[in-house]
């Protein structure tokens, strides 16, 4: 089934991790080149590839000669500033080898939360495919705050295979895939090569595996891996330094670990409402709204709401969240929180009476709602 889906590939994110590219002195040259020209073979067949890289941080470190990454934020993001010129410098002359060009996309979590950065930032991606350019991507850590961080790498390449409507990704990191335990302290590890549904198990096998230079260990691919599977979208996790990796991948050789997306593919706009967007706030259901949302696919109507979380305005993303409190899913709301306040529990008829307007009958359409509950 991965063999499939890959060769039915118009378009796919490839992620590097920090580990397979650094060595001891800096950047590992040798994975910039071999990486760069398998990503140009794939171009050169027709195949559109977005490529986000990490790498920039921990290329800082070596040029400073620090051993690890500091507390302090400054010191990072001069570290990211640093190292980001030598990385692009690095892909710029390897991709040059095979004649192809690259550009450098560098994004944070405000520029993907902005509906209309969003769309800029996915046209400026189409132009460059279109024009065969490899988008180098990364989080801009260097103006990196808590409040508009991705995160990790890891979910950089998961959003950006939803912004871009991408048909696969691709996750390259030093080991081989996704073990029951650590394969680099458990000789008897045993590679799991295909998950169908995330249990607990799952991530508590990614939670044993962590990371060594970047921000990201297994868990934030797993983590990374449930949110496009859920949105229809296959990922593999295999090893990057493994020669002619991706080439392997896309001639039927099996490698890795395959996540099996879910059958039905949700739109770009709901990509970005579920898996994109930051709740500003949370509304809480009693058990018949739960059920007409999560199964009857109906709109979120005031008479449903039990409670109401956090401050927000009229268009803000709000998480829908059963009485046990798991979250269910994730929508732009029509009333602010103010208002959701005096209208919860009542019907759509008495909206006007406390309000003295009513421009909706819901709180949140169905068209801007997303179920998450699967995920």
């Amino acid at each position: 089934m991965p063999n499939q889906r890959l060769k039915s590939a118009r378009r796919i994110v490839v992620k590097v991790g920090s580990n397979v590219l650094t060595a001891a002195d800096g950047l590992n040259l040798e994975a910039v080149e071999m990486l760069s020209a398998q990503i140009s073979t794939l171009v050169d067949h027709g195949l559109e590839v977005l490529f986000v890289s990490s790498g920039a941080m921990a290329a800082g470190l070596r040029k400073m000669g620090m051993q690890r990454r500091p507390e302090e934020v400054p010191q990072r993001q001069a570290l990211a500033a640093m190292g980001q010129s030598s990385l692009m410098k690095a892909y710029e002359t390897a991709f040059a080898r095979h004649g192809k060009k690259v550009a450098q996309i560098l994004l944070t979590g405000e520029d993907l939360n902005s509906r209309k950065r969003y769309l800029n930032a996915r046209n400026a991606l189409n132009t460059l495919l279109d024009w065969q350019v490899v988008p180098i991507i990364n989080e801009n850590d260097t103006v990196m705050v808590e409040e508009i961080k991705l995160g990790d790498n890891d979910n950089l390449s998961a959003m950006i295979t939803l912004l871009m409507d991408a048909d696969f990704l691709i996750n390259l990191t030093d080991i081989d895939g996704l073990y029951d335990k650590d394969p680099r302290r458990h000789p008897d590890a045993a590679l799991i090569p295909r998950v169908e549904n995330f249990k607990k198990s799952i991530e508590r096998f990614a939670g044993d595996i962590p990371g060594a230079l970047g921000r990201g260990g297994m868990l934030s691919k797993i983590k990374a891996a449930k949110k496009i599977t859920a949105a229809g979208v296959p990922m593999i996790i295999a090893r990057g330094t493994q020669p002619d990796i991706l080439s392997r991948l896309f001639s039927g050789e099996c490698c890795g670990t395959y996540f099996v997306p879910r059958a039905k593919r949700l739109n770009s706009r709901k990509c970005w409402i579920a898996y994109t967007l930051t709740p500003k706030g949370t509304l809480q259901l009693d058990d018949g709204a739960a059920e007409a949302v999560l199964h009857h696919g109906k709109s979120l109507l005031p008479s449903g709401i039990v409670a109401v979380e956090g401050e927000f305005g009229v268009g803000a993303p709000a998480a829908l969240a059963s009485r046990e409190g798991g979250t269910i899913g994730i929508g732009l709301v029509n009333y602010s929180a103010k208002d959701i306040r005096l209208i919860m529990g009542s019907k759509s008829g008495q909206i006007k009476e406390r309000l003295g307007t009513k421009p909706y009958d819901e709180v949140i359409h169905r068209d801007n709602l997303v179920i998450t509950e699967a995920c």
